[in-house]
């Protein structure tokens, strides 16, 4: 049974060349062209085809690609050929969480009660940021279910300041002092 392959490795290959060439924002441009030529099933379905020559699928590719690196249409036609393009878009992904790490960004996801507005959610990063000692960047949502106060998920870190959670500390405390 042939190993499957990982998104990780290629990822990091894919950073250490961006790195060497100093081409970050072009590689995550050319990255999300291809995930985005991929997120179409039937095209998706011929370059994993073998029915279709290679040679063709690498046609297909250019002319569906347009501007991109050399380098990065070459990522491309070896993922099809290793069966591994449907792996695309956990490389970018990966690919994009190894230039934050890099960059000395986290990603935050932040649930409130009610919505914030810009300045409040720039304020929430900043204090973020100085909880963990890093930049954040933030994704918001809301819901009301957590009745005030703040969920902030930062890397693998949970950080849960809602009223629901405080409430429901204070209920076992008094539980469990009878």
């Amino acid at each position: 049974m042939p190993k499957k392959a990982n998104p990780r490795r290629y990822a990091r290959a894919v950073f250490e060349i961006a790195l060497e060439t100093k081409s970050l924002e072009r590689w995550q441009t050319d990255l999300q062209k291809i995930v985005g030529a991929m997120s179409n099933a039937d095209f998706l379905a011929a370059m994993k085809s073998p029915k279709i020559r290679f040679d063709k699928k690498s046609q297909l590719l250019a002319g569906s690609l347009g501007t991109i690196s050399p380098v990065a249409l070459n990522l491309a036609r070896l993922l099809i050929v290793k069966n591994g393009i449907g792996l695309i878009g956990e490389i970018t992904a990966e690919y994009h969480h190894l230039v934050d790490v890099y960059r000395g960004i986290q990603q935050a996801k932040v649930i409130t009660a009610v919505p914030v507005d810009a300045r409040d959610k720039e304020k929430l990063a900043e204090n973020l940021g100085a909880l963990v000692g890093s930049k954040i960047e933030m994704e918001s949502q809301v819901d009301p279910a957590i009745l005030g106060g703040v969920i902030a998920r930062v890397g693998g870190k949970l950080l849960d300041g809602s009223t629901r959670s405080k409430l429901a500390a204070l209920k076992r405390e008094l539980a469990g002092r009878e």
